[in-house]
């Protein structure tokens, strides 16, 4: 708003109509930029913030309290449903070797049971695998 140029002339009243005008003027552009600052910090937060794919870490933490219960309920109906118990996960699904084949044990461990902190490791599980491994026997006929 532009202020008039007999601005020296004007009476109180006028003055007083003036000054609010430019008042409630003032106040709409406020209004106004804070709805454009709020609207690009919206636009900003959805081009470069976090995506809206991932939980945020509360919901996260609720769900994970929850799923163990649930795929435990889950494979329990599922074994009810099916009649025949669900096979362990990473069983073989083929023939065990036969026993007369020779076998060679190898154990992975760490060189010390020592944690950083002092304290004695636990053992938390294992993995047993079988793998049948082909050698060649070189043998050499010498006729003389």
């Amino acid at each position: 708003m532009t202020l008039p140029t007999n601005l020296h002339e004007l009476d109180a009243d006028a003055l007083r109509r003036l000054l609010i005008a430019q008042d409630r003027e003032l106040i709409w552009r406020q209004a106004k930029i804070d709805q454009l600052t709020h609207e690009l910090s919206l636009h900003k937060r959805w081009r470069f913030g976090v995506k809206t794919e991932r939980l945020p870490l509360e919901q996260a933490q609720l769900f994970e309290e929850t799923v163990e219960a649930d795929l435990a309920a889950m494979t329990e109906e599922l074994e009810q449903l099916s009649g025949k118990p669900a096979s362990a996960k990473g069983q073989a699904k083929r023939k065990p070797l036969p026993p007369e084949l020779p076998r060679t044990e190898i154990h992975h461990e760490p060189a010390s049971t020592l944690c950083a902190c002092g304290c004695q490791m636990k053992r938390i599980g294992e993995d047993v695998a079988e793998k049948l491994d082909y050698t060649r026997n070189n043998l050499l006929n010498l006729h003389t």
